[in-house]
């Protein structure tokens, strides 16, 4: 999967480095692992310039669950990181929006 930033979360991950949003990312998809049956991890490799491309590439395994229900929750819960370096005053609605790559 790629996560294909909006224009405001571009400017929102702009306040991050390449490592951080991998940790970010990683952290809030493993919490909510818990609740939704899938595995989902942050490849390195495949995400060295996030900010630049302004995506983000997700590899899903075993997935038996409904994928945009988890993906709306992760958007969701990565927002409480994001909002944090914004600039004030500004709204962060929209995270991301999800598309399938093989």
């Amino acid at each position: 999967m790629k996560l294909i930033f909006t224009n405001k979360g571009k400017n929102a991950i702009e306040n991050f480095k390449n490592d951080e949003l991998i940790e970010v990312f990683s952290r809030y998809s493993k919490t909510l692992m818990k609740k939704y049956d899938l595995v989902m991890s942050v490849p390195e490799e495949s995400n060295h310039n996030i900010v630049e491309e302004g995506t983000l590439k997700v590899k899903l395994e075993d997935v038996k669950c409904d994928v945009d229900t988890f993906f709306k929750e992760l958007a969701r819960d990565v927002k409480v990181p994001l909002k944090k370096r914004i600039v004030v005053g500004e709204t962060l609605d929209n995270v991301f929006k999800t598309e399938v790559i093989k």
